[in-house]
């Protein structure tokens, strides 16, 4: 159960654009966090990079902001600021006191609603892209990843650099990003969610007569296809690597399927999370071959990834790809033991109660949530996470993990 923590106050304004809220009594400080769905799965031919771009431009300034003005004045009223770009969803936040919010709100909504684009910041800040773009080159691991998600999902948003492509990053203009702007920063594509230590109507009633509500629709717009996950196995030699990697990628349930999120939860939990999972115990601490294993589950509009990443020397790869299929064969014969079923159960639902516990993290939530259309209550993960048993795991959840499905990249020195 989650309690003292009640559910999320919300409010649809005519434009489609949407305020969600929910106190936290023992906050300190108040969230504000304004999302879109505005991320690279939503751009264009020849917008490659455009959301991440757009993203640092917004804090370059605004119709009444000069650049670097916003971070100056939230740091002076107490607060911090920052931002994030994904393949679905942008979005941007702010850590307030609560005396502070009301200004911060029309800072936040001014600059992220109105950004200024100038030509001569547009071109100092593509350097900056194009730099952290050759950092990302630069890091072998970062090649290695971004090399398994092109090859899996072929074709797809999720397969390209959210960063974007050098060539179009270079092409790009203030127009086109302004273009990008109207497009996406609209009503129905925006949600403002605030939580922690909200005392009363004030800041509501400020958003509903400001420029949340009053933007304009944004047109229709069609979505990225459902992602397909291929098949196949490779070898990549990577200059500077300093250990073997094996990834492995399989395709889970979207994001709005949350039943099944949560089965994929508990199915890479008991793979790999923790000391005593099935995969760490193993290769880990029984057989001493990798440095490290994980299996992570990304939550995505059109289709979720399980990760695998094992860390070893490349003489064990053979050795490391056996025992994985090793484990999950065992895993598909036997029943999950009671322990094992509970520790599995316990670790989910710990940390999903643990992502309550902050003003950000609940913006975070119920922001994102919104944004998607998951009005849900706050208690239906964990009721929707006791509808899994351990023979339903084995049927469906953890079927989707057999080895012989995913997409496989080897990594090795050079």
């Amino acid at each position: 159960m989650l309690p003292g923590l009640g559910e999320p106050d919300r409010r649809q304004f005519p434009n489609g654009a949407e305020l969600v809220s929910l106190p936290l009594a023992d906050a300190p400080l108040v969230c504000l966090d304004f999302w879109c769905r505005a991320g690279s799965a939503w751009e264009h031919p020849g917008e490659s990079g455009l959301a991440h771009f757009l993203e640092h431009m917004v804090f370059k300034g605004s119709e009444n902001l000069a650049a670097g003005e916003f971070d100056r004045r939230v740091e002076a009223l107490g607060g911090n600021t920052n931002a994030a770009t994904g393949f679905d969803d942008v979005h941007y936040h702010v850590l307030i006191p609560p005396q502070a919010a009301p200004e911060a709100l029309d800072l936040l909504l001014d600059l992220v609603l109105h950004p200024r684009l100038e030509p001569e910041a547009f071109a100092m800040e593509r350097q900056v892209v194009l730099e952290e773009l050759a950092q990302s080159e630069d890091q072998p691991e970062e090649v290695a990843l971004q090399r398994l998600l092109a090859q899996a999902c072929p074709g797809h948003p999720y397969g390209q650099p959210i960063l974007g492509q050098r060539q179009a990053l270079l092409s790009h203009e203030p127009e086109a990003m302004a273009a990008f702007h109207s497009r996406l920063y609209g009503g129905g594509r925006c949600v403002l969610a605030i939580s922690g230590a909200v005392e009363d109507g004030d800041l509501a009633r400020r958003i509903a007569s400001g420029p949340l509500a009053s933007l304009a629709p944004a047109p229709a717009t069609t979505p990225a296809a459902h992602l397909q996950l291929f098949q196949g196995d490779e070898r990549l030699v990577l200059p500077r690597l300093e250990a073997a990697r094996l990834l492995m990628a399989w395709w889970q349930p979207a994001a709005d399927d949350l039943e099944g999120v949560m089965g994929a939860d508990l199915a890479t939990t008991v793979l790999a999370e923790g000391r005593r999972s099935r995969l760490v115990e193993r290769l880990r601490e029984q057989l001493r071959i990798v440095e490290s294993i994980d299996l992570d589950l990304h939550a995505m509009e059109c289709g979720s990834l399980a990760l695998l990443e094992a860390v070893c020397e490349p003489e064990e790869l053979p050795e490391v790809r056996q025992a994985i299929s090793q484990v999950w064969t065992e895993l598909m014969a036997e029943e999950i033991g009671e322990a094992e079923w509970q520790r599995a159960q316990r670790l989910v639902a710990n940390a999903y109660r643990f992502g309550l516990e902050s003003a950000g993290s609940v913006a975070g939530l119920i922001g994102n949530s919104s944004l998607w259309g998951r009005r849900q209550s706050l208690q239906q993960p964990l009721e929707l996470l006791q509808r899994w048993s351990p023979k339903r795991l084995r049927e469906q959840a953890l079927m989707r993990l057999d080895p012989d499905q995913a997409y496989i990249l080897e990594a090795v020195p050079a």
